[in-house]
């Protein structure tokens, strides 16, 4: 059937030959099951099946990576091989929904026993989501415009600790921060609506002290306010943050799912920062689950504008060089011209400080960034403002070329924000 196709791409482990292998994830999540029923004609089956359009050998493995798989009848060759495997439906099985799209690119795959190891790596999908789907409406263009600032990136931190505070020592903190000279500010996606921080009267209390300040400075800082929830109430925690002279919301994507981001972005008059928190448990396996970059593609459809890639040297157990292909690839557009591209803002953070402003730059070779540090400003010795200026520091040094420690000898902030975080 001719018309627009998807197109998943996967890595494999196998006992079975690769073909064959791929053949039966193709049936699996089609047309197919494990045997011919009636109904599945031929006509059905050139409408409908999936196609295997490339297998790549990658080499061999010594031992399964996962338990539970089995071998062909045969007992096999006693290879276990790895793959990269390409395939591709017609639009037409699911329709342009998210929801039923990853029923089909993800579904019970990861369960067939003819696999050690299978890895949903990318997705490519055709225009015809964006009928449907509405996409980033800020991005880095309007949260730049939002924030005032250009040229460099947005310089952010949390509200630490994550929860514990009162609604007043939120707005303290904040007060802190924004007389620092910070540009963003997140809650801690643990602090939502709690019994001891409640939404309403948290996002009212941090407003006054922003507004305060912006009617008095000129600068508004940006404040995401984390209104994870049901579906009513994150509704309306976004129209007491607009009503309160709010510039951005937040949500944990993981958590509300993404027909609940479709209503939410429906809804949204300002940037919703998306938390990727609970990904390592689709990210962090080799050989199962979803890659980054698949998975930012179904939330930047259903409207998110920014969303974490963790840091370079993190905190975590991400290495260096996924972190930076996550942010590259939030950066770049989904679609060819003239569809809408669907690029958004990448969210550095765990653990980050001057020291890191230098190889992020050099690695990502752009400043259309949020860098969002903790103890990076509040632990700087010369106290938060110091550390808001060392980020600024670091990072006009990165832009110019500048080594870092030669931009430091002229800068008493840097120099002691690398001395202070040389470990």
């Amino acid at each position: 059937m001719a018309g627009p196709r998807i197109y998943a791409t996967y890595l494999i482990e196998t006992a079975f030959p690769l073909e064959q292998a791929a053949a039966t994830m193709a049936g699996e999540q089609s047309t197919g099951t494990f045997v011919r029923v009636p109904g599945e004609t031929d006509e059905l089956r050139e409408a409908h099946a999936a196609r295997v359009e490339q297998v790549t050998e990658m080499g061999e493995v010594a031992a399964p990576s996962l338990p539970g798989s089995g071998l062909p009848k045969d007992g096999g060759d006693g290879r276990r091989r790895q793959a990269r495997v390409v395939l591709s439906w017609p639009l037409n099985n699911m329709g342009p929904s998210l929801p039923n799209l990853l029923a089909t690119v993800a579904g019970n795959l990861s369960e067939l026993r003819a696999f050690s190891g299978l890895k949903l790596t990318d997705l490519t999908l055709p225009p015809d989501f964006l009928d449907k789907y509405q996409g980033p409406q800020f991005a880095v263009a309007g949260t730049r415009a939002l924030t005032g600032v250009y040229d460099r990136p947005i310089i952010g931190t949390i509200i630490k600790p994550s929860v514990g505070l009162s609604p007043e020592a939120t707005a303290d903190q904040v007060r802190v921060l924004v007389e620092a000279g910070v540009d963003f500010i997140k809650d801690d996606e643990l602090q939502a609506d709690g019994p001891h921080c409640p939404f309403d009267a948290r996002i009212s209390a941090v407003m006054r002290v922003i507004n305060d300040h912006a009617e008095r400075t000129g600068k508004k800082v940006m404040f995401a306010a984390n209104l994870t929830g049901e579906i009513d109430e994150m509704l309306a925690r976004h129209d007491h943050v607009v009503a309160e002279g709010g510039t951005c919301i937040m949500a944990s994507l993981n958590s509300i799912g993404l027909p609940a981001m479709k209503v939410l972005r429906a809804h949204a008059r300002l940037p919703i920062h998306g938390h990727r928190n609970g990904w390592g448990m689709m990210g962090r396996s080799p050989v199962l689950g979803m890659s980054f970059i698949a998975w930012q593609k179904l939330w930047r459809l259903a409207g998110i504008d920014h969303v974490h890639v963790n840091g370079i040297a993190n905190k975590f157990c991400e290495p260096d060089d996924s972190v930076i292909a996550s942010a590259r690839e939030c950066l770049t557009p989904m679609f060819a011209s003239p569809h809408k591209g669907c690029e958004i803002m990448p969210v550095f953070s765990s653990g980050q400080s001057a020291r890191q402003a230098a190889p992020t730059f050099a690695a990502l070779g752009s400043d259309d960034l949020i860098f969002a540090a903790g103890g990076g400003i509040m632990a700087h010795p010369g106290g938060p403002a110091a550390g808001v200026r060392a980020l600024r520091q670091a990072w006009a040094a990165a832009i110019a070329g500048v080594p870092v420690e030669d931009a430091a000898r002229d800068a008493p902030e840097l120099e002691a924000a690398l001395r202070a975080f040389a470990g």
